[in-house]
Order: C-alpha cells, then sequence, then structure tokens
C-alpha cells in the first residue's frame, strides 16, 4: 500500500480534565488529570493512521525544543515517517493549552508557534515521491501557507498524481472563503466540520453547504457533524450517515481522527460509503479516551467496534470486504480479512441472524 502524506499543523496538547470553570485571578483549580500528547491536525491524522496500521509520512515544522522532541519521539514510536519535518531555529513548537469540560466539550489557548513559519519551501517532495494521498491539515493556522501558496502546494500534489484532501481549522481571521477559494478546484476531497463548513459557505443545510463547495470545483465534500455523524456529498451521490453509539469522554482530535479514517478507506479503495463508515468509526473511538488519538485502534479492531456499536447493519459490508482484499499480501488488509469470519459467526450465534 502506498502512503498517505499528512502535511500541516503540529503541536504538542497539554490536556486538562475536568474543567468546569476558569478560576479568578490569583486562584489555582485543581483538576483530576493532566497530560501531554500529540496534538495538531497533521500530527492527528498521521498518528491515527498509524495506529490503524497505513503507511504515513508527516511533513511540518517544530521548534529545537522538549515539545519537539516529545512530538517526534511519539510519531516515531508508532511507526510514522518523520524525515519530513523541519525544526525552527528562530520559533519554539506550537503548543496548545486544552481544557476538557466535564462533558467532553473543550476550550484552547493556543500558541502558532513553528506552524507560523510553515511555507511550501519546508516540502521536500523527494520524500512523498510514492505517495498516494496528498493530505493538507490544519488550513487557517499557517499564514505563510494559507492562501495562494497553499494552491500551488495542491495543484503540485495532483501534478505528481496523488489523491488531495484538505481540512480546515477555525478562522480566527473571519477570511473563510476568500483565503480558501484558490484551494477549492485542486481538492478530491474536503473534510471541515459543520460550523467550519457553514462559515466557510454562508450555508446552514449541509446539502447546500456540500452544493456550495462542488460548485468551487471540489470532488467531494464531506461535512463532519459531530453526534449526527457526517453527511458526503459529491456529483453523483449524496448521503448522511449516523455516528456511531460511545460513550465521550473527550472530543479531542475527533475530528481529525474522522478524517484519518476516512483517508485509509479511501487508500483502500473502498466506496465512499464505507469510506465514511470507516470514518465515524476512527472518530468515535477517538472520543472515548483522554487526547487526541489515545482511543484509535488498530484495523481489526476498529472494524469490530463498527460491527457492535454503529447503528447501521455491516455484515454484507464486511462480506465485500473481505472479497475486495482476499489474496493481498498487505499487512493491513490480512488483518481485517482475519477477523472477519469470526465477527460474522459470533453476531449469528448471538443474534440468530442470517449472515
Amino acid at each position: 500500500m502506498r502512503p498517505i502524506a499528512s502535511v500541516g499543523i503540529l503541536v504538542a496538547d497539554v490536556v486538562a480534565k475536568p474543567v468546569s470553570h476558569y478560576p479568578e485571578r490569583g486562584v489555582c483549580a485543581h483538576v483530576e488529570r493532566m497530560e501531554l500528547h500529540v496534538g495538531g491536525c497533521a500530527s492527528n491524522t498521521g498518528l491515527a493512521l498509524a495506529k490503524l496500521g497505513l503507511p504515513v509520512r508527516i511533513v511540518g515544522k517544530v521548534g529545537r525544543d522538549p515539545f519537539g522532541d516529545f512530538l517526534l519521539s511519539e510519531l516515531n514510536r508508532h511507526g510514522v515517517d518523520t524525515r519530513g519535518v523541519r525544526r525552527s531555529d528562530t520559533a519554539g513548537t506550537s503548543s496548545t493549552m486544552v481544557m476538557v469540560h466535564p462533558d467532553g466539550e473543550r476550550s484552547f489557548i493556543h500558541y502558532r508557534g513553528a506552524n507560523a513559519e510553515f511555507t511550501p519551501d519546508d516540502i521536500d517532495w523527494s520524500l512523498l515521491s510514492d505517495c498516494a494521498v496528498f493530505h493538507l491539515a490544519g488550513v487557517y493556522l499557517m499564514p505563510q501557507m494559507d492562501g495562494e501558496p497553499a494552491a500551488r502546494v495542491l495543484q503540485e500534489a495532483k501534478r505528481r498524481g496523488m489523491t488531495t484532501c484538505l481540512d480546515t481549522t477555525w478562522d480566527a481571521s473571519g477570511q473563510w472563503m476568500r483565503l480558501l477559494q484558490p484551494c477549492l478546484p485542486h481538492l478530491d476531497y474536503i473534510t471541515p466540520n459543520y460550523g467550519e463548513a457553514s462559515m466557510l459557505t454562508g450555508e446552514t443545510d449541509p446539502e447546500r453547504i456540500a452544493d456550495r463547495l462542488l460548485a468551487e470545483g471540489v470532488g467531494t465534500a464531506v461535512i463532519k457533524m459531530d453526534a449526527q455523524g457526517c453527511f458526503v456529498k459529491n456529483r453523483e451521490v449524496a448521503f448522511h450517515l449516523p455516528a456511531c453509539t460511545v460513550e465521550v469522554v473527550d472530543m479531542l482530535g475527533a475530528g481529525d481522527c474522522f478524517t484519518a479514517g476516512w483517508l485509509a478507506g479511501v487508500s483502500m479503495g473502498w466506496d465512499l460509503r464505507r469510506a465514511a463508515r470507516l470514518a465515524n468509526a476512527v472518530g468515535a473511538l477517538c472520543v472515548s479516551a483522554l487526547g487526541a488519538t489515545t482511543g484509535v485502534r488498530p484495523l481489526a479492531e476498529t472494524l469490530q467496534f463498527m460491527e457492535r456499536q454503529c447503528p447501521e447493519r455491516m455484515s454484507e459490508f464486511l462480506g465485500d470486504y473481505v472479497g475486495s482484499v482476499r489474496g493481498s499480501d498487505e499487512p493491513v488488509a490480512e488483518q481485517a480479512e482475519a477477523i472477519v469470519g469470526d465477527i460474522l459467526a459470533e453476531r449469528a450465534r448471538a443474534e440468530g441472524l442470517d449472515v
């Protein structure tokens, strides 16, 4: 399987939970947990892909500091190729103070750091020559990359034969479509969350949001809708897929992990509905643990979760998947195929289903 390039912001997250209120000036508030985690859209998506079992190359920029050392160490520990990560001599590693509220929602205090210095010149295309997918993650948080520079990067990725994908963040500058519009004609997929997509297009209905993005040249619009699942539309199909059932611990990284699941499905040649189901499952597993990627599991376990916790019946999908991967020598495919028969047999025994 050809690697996926995850390009963009790399962040060290200091996560505290639960934070029910902000302390007054000069007052110390206590929390039950405070941990250091890999964060940032490109690193979250890349790490989630690696935990699923797919080959990943991350491109971005960190400082020469302990946070940068931590990010590279953690990514390497999970098998991520980090040769494309540059180190800045003038800025620290980007970092975020993440305050997780009792219901799992989060508030942030963010330092852009080295991400603010990341430019197209920092991309070594020779390291990406065999990549199948180029994913640009963290748009609106890279001032030297956003806008026309990002459009040129995506155009170059397309010229090199890669499938392109882009994920947004909240645009604190309020430029939204004006800044992103040059990128849209060069995108096979875009995966914003509903709030960002609504601000980007000025629409509130998911299908109208997707229509606006398609009109700007995007191939397929994938709108992340949290507890409502996702909405997917291109010029041939449109559908809403409900979310999986899961107990929410921490919503940090859910969107990035959803995108990892989507890219995994695309990379394995799955159709849009199957890719969306995998994306929902990876996003749901993400929110089941503290930290942006802590809850992500290998593909085999994720398929088991999909069968047991996702609302739509999966027997036909799993049967088809066996046929699509049988005979492959890819470790990911072999791992997934090995569990399918067990899942179906267990489901049949437990519920008497004809699977």
